[in-house]
């Protein structure tokens, strides 16, 4: 018997969660699908957790530390490790994708061809995941 798999969705630790939040729902267009309850913590009021979709791509993102644990300031070592994770979302108007995160004041090279056949628009999110939109050239 085979296994029957429909969807992947990827669970990011992130440090700030209203940070992260602001980037993939008002930069990013996603909606919070689900959330853990919000609480009240030294580092301000959020949830632990959350589950956004946009279109058919979805994401979790949970905090990368406990209420009253996380550091004041960004672990530059544990962020430079998130270079390596990447995040490929099909994205059919890159143009269109370009602009609008130029109007967010995200400045980002225009989409480019690949060799092997896709257009690719790339970027970072707050914690340093790379994220990227693609779509097939020509397509």
């Amino acid at each position: 018997m085979a296994i029957e798999m429909r969807g992947l969705v990827p669970l990011l630790q992130v440090f700030d969660m209203n940070e992260s939040l602001h980037f993939y729902c008002d930069v990013l267009g996603f909606e919070v699908l689900q959330r853990s309850p919000e609480v009240e913590t030294p580092e301000g009021r959020f949830s632990h957790w959350a589950l956004l979709r946009r279109g058919g791509a979805e994401l979790m993102l949970n905090t990368a530390y406990d209420s009253g644990e996380r550091p004041m300031t960004r672990d530059g070592a544990r962020e430079q490790g998130h270079g390596d994770t990447g995040l490929f979302i099909a994205c059919p108007d890159l143009d269109a994708a370009w602009r609008h995160l130029a109007e967010r004041g995200i400045a980002l090279p225009p989409p480019a061809e690949t060799g092997y056949g896709m257009r690719q628009l790339h970027l970072r999110d707050p914690d340093g995941f790379a994220l990227c939109l693609q779509w097939r050239a020509g397509g």
